[in-house]
This record gives C-alpha cells, structure tokens and sequence, in this order.
C-alpha cells in the first residue's frame, strides 16, 4: 500500500477524519505510523540546534547570575569594596570611592540594568523549550493513543476469527 494512502486510511480509520482535516502534528504522527518510525525527539536538542550566540550567552550569564557562587562571590566583592574604601585607603587619603559610596552605586545600578534584561531573554529561551516540549509530548501521547487503538483493533479482529472459529 502507498504511503500517503496508507496515512489516508489510518487518519479515517483512527481519527474518524479525513487527512485533509488533520493538522501538521497529527499528519506527522500518522506518517511515523504508516512509515514505521520513531518520532520522539528531545526538546533540549531541538531548541540548542536553533540558539544563535546571543540565546545561548543568555543563558550562561542566567545560570551564573542565579547561583550560590556568584552570591557569595558578589557578596565578598562588595564587602571588600565598602572596607577599602571606608577604612584601609581611607587612612592614607586614597579613598577612590568614599562613603556613601557613590561609584559602587552606579555600578550595582549598570548591572542591574544589563542583567536584567539578559536573565529575561534566558527564560524567553526556557519558556519557548517548554513550548516545543509540550508539543514533542502531545505527539508522543497522540502516537501512543493511536497505537493503543490499533493494536484493539487487531485484538477485536482475531477474537471474532477465534469465536467463529469455535462456532
């Protein structure tokens, strides 16, 4: 049996639909099917295969920014900062950045604002990979579903052979 009317056959007998009524995800499953294939594919790969730099920088600077080390390390950096500049520079008069510490301000501000904005595109990124997840799970679930009903078929098929066989 052809291909196409083999899908054809497998949409009206499984769907009660003709191909044509069927959408993309539902045609692509019908064709593994037919065709004998697997469809399973991971999202993560899918997704990674598509990232252009910016997407995957994005993420990098997402999973610094979110840890514990970048907290602490953080954290250190502006306690040694507030230290220099408040008591051991101080001292000798070369304060760069006395209190009320006006400079680290402006940084912590700079990094806020292009921090931001890139954690954000970060879970642009995560919320398309779901996305894509949820529709690589609806074609899992669908072919599952399918094959179910196809093996019922075969189980009605050969118990009316067997009863009719014992008449």
């Amino acid at each position: 049996m052809h291909d196409a009317t083999k899908t054809s056959d497998l949409a009206l007998r499984l769907l009660g639909r003709s191909l044509d009524e069927l959408d993309a995800d539902e045609r692509r499953v019908l064709d593994a099917i037919a065709e004998r294939r697997l469809i399973s594919r991971d999202a993560a790969d899918l997704d990674d295969a598509e990232a252009s730099f910016g997407a995957r920088l994005s993420d990098k600077v997402a999973a610094v920014g979110g840890s514990w080390g970048f907290i602490i390390l953080f954290a250190t950096v502006l306690l040694g900062w507030m230290l220099l500049n408040s008591d051991v520079l101080a001292r000798w008069g070369m304060a760069f950045d006395p209190y009320p510490f006006i400079f680290l301000n402006l940084m912590l501000s700079t990094l806020a604002a292009v921090q931001a904005p890139i954690i954000m595109m970060s879970q642009n990124r995560a919320a398309a990979k779901d996305r894509i997840a949820a529709g690589l799970d609806y074609e899992i679930n669908l072919r599952a579903e399918l094959e179910i009903m196809r093996l019922h078929h075969k189980i009605d098929g050969l118990m009316e052979k067997v009863e009719g066989l014992a008449k």
